[in-house]
């Protein structure tokens, strides 16, 4: 398993960052995998709670139906609008993996990315920096 202490060992300052995102605001965006293979969002919080990212489910809730029957996720920070200094947006990021159930309806992710959406300095260019558990850190920079 890929823990959340992996990243803050190999890639510390993008955790720091990616970390930033998501707390800064308390509704996060879940997408599973609905028994027909299409896929559902839904509204979740998290914790990062030392070496791990946890969640939790409402007992008989379809986002936890899915989860037990396929455990892939996409996790999505809070949306946070650009200010007029773009510039100065901090970004969105995303996290991807397998929820592992911890106890009844608690889970831990396994993770198989991080990823962090930005604005260069000169905000002129879109950075994608995205971590992948023995590929490491890739960093891609667009117009």
């Amino acid at each position: 398993m890929t823990s959340w202490a992996t990243v803050l060992l190999e890639v510390p300052d993008l955790a720091a960052r990616v970390r930033a995102i998501f707390d800064a605001g308390t509704n996060k965006t879940l997408a599973t995998l609905r028994a027909d293979g299409s896929p559902r969002i839904s509204g979740t919080e998290l914790q990062f709670e030392g070496d791990e990212i946890t969640l939790g489910m409402m007992p008989g809730s379809a986002k936890l139906r899915d989860v037990r029957r396929d455990p892939r996720v996409a996790i999505h920070s809070p949306t946070l609008e650009p200010p007029a200094e773009q510039a100065a947006w901090i970004g969105d990021a995303k996290l991807a993996g397998r929820l592992v159930e911890t106890t009844e309806g608690a889970f831990a992710l396994d993770l198989s990315e991080v990823v962090l959406t930005h604005l260069n300095a000169d905000a002129t260019m879109l950075v994608i920096e995205s971590w992948h558990p023995g590929r490491g850190l890739s960093v891609v920079e667009r117009l």
